[in-house]
């Protein structure tokens, strides 16, 4: 039976890739008296080529960008700053997040996020994205001092939701560190299919919309 249900969040919950686009977009608006001898869309185009999917931290990549592109009245630091604060007003959801959220709670389901990064950036995404009170738990990585796939971060999602892997079911996009890390803890796993990835073969379900997983997780039940 399935208790606990537990998420990723960029690329998962966060769509990370109009959140990105939206907040620099807006970036380069709000400090365009500093940006203006750099065309917008080559200043987005470059911050996303640099970031690498996140990848590569911001520190790195406003340090190539001011020196790039001769960026003298700012720094990289009130550049970063500026990042670190603001993204959180620019975080997407994906579609029917809140919908199958507040099914899966109609449900009597627990509900985790365990995700990768800085603690105070990625809790801010959380609160951007306005879903903090959904979730019993959240287990981020720099916090945590394990990080997905190691083993160890699953374990204690679920030591601290009380429940064990035949009643757990992992959800993320990424094949190693979501779906191949929850499998080898003996979770089910739910594959949200990535344009940026190889196809999860070994999770038990693949989905193309967050809407997809009451179903599946009732047909986990039946299993």
């Amino acid at each position: 039976m399935v208790k606990a249900v537990f998420f990723d969040l960029d690329g998962t919950l966060l769509d990370r890739d109009a959140s990105v686009k939206q907040f620099i977009a807006a970036q380069y608006d709000r400090l365009t008296v500093h940006l203006s001898h750099i065309p917008k869309i080559d200043y987005i185009t470059r911050f996303i080529e640099l970031d690498c999917r996140g990848h590569v931290w911001k520190d790195k990549v406003y340090q190539m960008l001011v020196a790039e592109f001769e960026i003298e009245r700012m720094s990289w630091q009130a550049l970063l700053e500026d990042y670190e604060t603001q993204f959180q007003l620019h975080c997407v959801p994906f579609n029917f997040l809140f919908e199958m959220l507040n099914v899966l709670k109609q449900q009597g389901y627990l509900l985790g996020i365990v995700t990768n990064g800085l603690g105070q950036f990625q809790t801010r995404s959380i609160e951007g994205l306005g879903i903090r009170d959904y979730f019993d738990i959240i287990l981020i990585s720099e916090i945590e001092q394990v990080r997905k796939p190691q083993a160890e971060i699953f374990q204690r999602a679920m030591t601290r939701l009380g429940v064990s892997a035949p009643d757990s079911v992992f959800v993320g996009d990424h094949p190693e560190a979501d779906i191949a890390g929850a499998k080898r803890v003996q979770m089910r796993t739910i594959w949200k299919r990535s344009l940026h990835w190889l196809e999860a073969k070994e999770a038990d379900a693949i989905i193309d919309e967050l809407s997809e997983i009451p179903l599946i997780l009732e047909q986990f039940k039946c299993n």
